[in-house]
């Protein structure tokens, strides 16, 4: 190699070409579309549905790793770059609901730390979303649940038929709430013969104002159950039961309050004919099934015919497939927002309903944009 003398110092000339510094512009694995969609699920039932979505955007998953560690601890490894992209996360929600939203929480708070320009939740049902009100001494986990969600780093989530709309308050970013009646109206129009005779069941009065919605897009008729065995969610929405049921007090000794009743469910009766025809029950959720059986004992014994329950969130907990296969129901329609492949294998009366489509459509919207109003001309 030559040695060239410049001013007193020496300076080696290397006969050899200069390497070119790579960015890596034409290699980065980056998505053209502008946006990821990663699966925080650990179990491989539960990616079905993100595959699904992405296949109707024509998007890659995500590459990730997540997995418990012996010691049950979450570990979430993001396997390529997500700086300044728009970054979705699908997580449905298994039987093991404290280790989905664990997974979640571990999730956004990876991504936020790798500079993620905005990250939305796609969480088809949310969990812990039947602890939104107080009950007795207990606490509101659902709005525990949504600022937890926040300080991880979530800056907007999709999810499907809370189980109470008032729930989007407990955020402090945009919530979109779709709706599965869509989807589960066509089921009913297509799949169950002779719909024309069929009647709208609700299975309480709490659930009227959905069943109705639905008598109203199929011009059915409308029948209301009303009593129960034993005391429903609105019982217990709050602390008013916990004084006992006597005049004693401890304080102000002059202070008499009126007497508090205890509340007396009457026997379950039907509001509305079923008499010959088929009864539809429509719920957000179905997961233990005990009411559901019960309900439709009742609705055999006033003439009903056939039986079907409707709903969105089919988690299906403990011996649901056996009860529901044993009893007088002929068929359980449920979508796809939680994995329950093994209990359709156990009970051949479940039936699913794909919703991958409008969440795929809600995420394209979203990223470029465009306007949600669409997507919610069924409300």
């Amino acid at each position: 190699m030559p040695i060239r003398r410049l001013g007193g110092y020496k300076s080696v000339v290397s006969s050899s070409p200069i390497p070119k510094l790579s960015y890596g512009f034409t290699k980065m694995n980056m998505s053209r579309s502008g946006y990821r969609v990663f699966s925080a699920n650990s179990s491989t039932a539960c990616t079905e549905l993100a595959k699904k979505i992405t296949e109707r955007l024509g998007v890659e998953l995500g590459k990730s790793v997540v997995y418990q560690e012996s010691n049950t601890e979450t570990r979430v490894e993001v396997k390529e770059s997500v700086r300044g992209q728009d970054v979705f996360i699908i997580q449905t929600i298994p039987r093991d609901v404290n280790t989905a939203v664990m997974e979640l929480l571990v999730m956004a708070y990876a991504l936020k730390t790798s500079c993620a320009k905005n990250i939305i939740g796609v969480i088809p049902y949310f969990p812990y979303s039947k602890q939104c009100k107080m009950r007795k001494r207990g606490s509101i986990v659902c709005k525990l649940l949504a600022s937890m969600l926040a300080k991880a780093g979530l800056t907007h989530i999709i999810t499907m038929d809370l189980h109470q709309k008032e729930i989007q308050g407990f955020f402090n970013f945009p919530v979109d709430n779709l709706r599965a009646s869509p989807f589960l109206i066509q089921y009913i129009q297509e799949e169950i013969p002779d719909y024309r005779n069929a009647v709208i069941v609700a299975k309480s009065p709490s659930a009227a104002k959905r069943a109705q919605s639905y008598a109203e897009r199929l011009r059915l008729g409308l029948a209301v159950m009303h009593g129960e065995a034993h005391h429903s969610e609105s019982d217990m929405a709050d602390g008013r039961h916990s004084p006992p049921l006597s005049r004693t007090t401890t304080g102000h000794t002059g202070l008499e309050l009126p007497l508090m009743m205890a509340k007396e469910k009457p026997p379950i009766t039907v509001v509305g004919d079923v008499g010959g025809r088929i009864a539809i029950i429509v719920d957000d959720i179905i997961d233990d099934v005990e009411d559901f059986v019960a309900a439709a004992d009742i609705l055999k014994e006033r003439g009903a015919y056939k039986i079907y329950i409707m709903a969105t969130h089919g988690l299906l907990s403990a011996e649901a497939p056996r009860l529901i296969e044993e009893s007088a129901i002929d068929e359980v329609v449920v979508t796809n927002t939680v994995p329950h492949e093994v209990q359709k294998l156990q009970c051949p009366k479940i039936k699913t309903v794909d919703v991958s489509m409008i969440l795929a459509e809600a995420i394209r919207r979203i990223h470029n944009g465009e306007s949600m109003a669409y997507l919610f001309l069924s409300e």
